[in-house]
């Protein structure tokens, strides 16, 4: 049986619906309601809570944009089976490695291709003068139809010319820079630290503004240690996982002789 934290303190009249929302998703984390189980009647809920109809649709609303219930009519609302996904993060991380590891089938979505003058962070990252043009790529990736992740890759103009259009067109990453005579590549350094999205950013994950994503920062160089690409992702916090292993045989990682993740154009 569903038993949320009902205590007078959680009940102020100001943002109700976040605070339901709160503390439905604390209790699908926490397991309290178990994937796959029933969530209790609007009227339960109205009544246990102290709250309206409205607040209650609300909050199930924004659960359900996000991922964590489904709505389904006639029957009432039940808790997604989605299971959180163990990101392996190493030197050779390759994303549709990762995902298959998972049991799930990674693909991935163009949002956004424009070439722009490198800023501050981005010439940092790359080793080339502020202002350089670089191709600015973003990308939205799923697990199973499941948006987690939304990004944006740079790589200087002067060494992939048109990777934009190669990009556009299906090619992965890998395949592309074979082209350019890297036939292997590592990860350099990854940050990762958490924040609230954007408004956009929550919309194209299917997640509530409220609820905090994971942000990493990564630079990937050549096998001669020079950048090649600068990326900056924001994966769906509670659907992510991330596990930093230093090993060159972790699960997650892509080998060079290796073509499964490497045709489908989401590494």
């Amino acid at each position: 049986m569903y038993k949320a934290n009902e205590a007078s303190g959680s009940r102020p009249r100001w943002g109700q619906w976040q605070l339901l929302e709160k503390q439905i998703s604390r209790d699908i984390a926490s397991g309290t309601l178990a994937p796959g189980s029933q969530l209790p009647t609007e009227a339960e809920i109205m009544r246990r809570f102290g709250v309206g109809r409205h607040t209650v649709r609300r909050a199930i609303a924004e659960l359900a944009e996000a991922g964590k219930v489904r709505v389904e009519q006639g029957r009432g609302t039940f808790v997604e089976e989605h299971s959180v996904i163990r990101y392996n993060i190493a030197r050779r991380t390759r994303f549709s490695r990762n995902v298959k590891e998972q049991g799930r089938t990674p693909s991935g979505q163009p949002v956004n291709e424009l070439e722009i003058a490198a800023p501050p962070v981005v010439a940092a990252a790359l080793r080339i003068p502020e202002g350089s043009p670089v191709y600015m790529i973003m990308r939205r990736s799923f697990a199973d139809d499941v948006p987690i992740s939304l990004g944006c890759s740079y790589h200087p103009v002067s060494r992939f010319p048109n990777m934009h259009i190669r990009r556009r067109t299906g090619a992965s990453v890998t395949d592309i820079y074979k082209d350019f005579g890297i036939s292997d590549y590592l990860r350099h350094s990854t940050t990762i630290f958490t924040r609230l999205p954007s408004a956009e950013e929550a919309r194209q994950l299917a997640q509530s503004q409220e609820q905090p994503v994971l942000v990493t920062q990564k630079i990937d160089v050549d096998m001669e240690g020079c950048p090649i690409a600068y990326s900056d992702v924001v994966w769906a916090g509670e659907r992510m996982q991330f596990v930093i292993d230093n090993d060159d045989d972790a699960p997650g990682q892509g080998q060079t002789n290796e073509k499964s993740q490497e045709r489908k154009g989401y590494d």
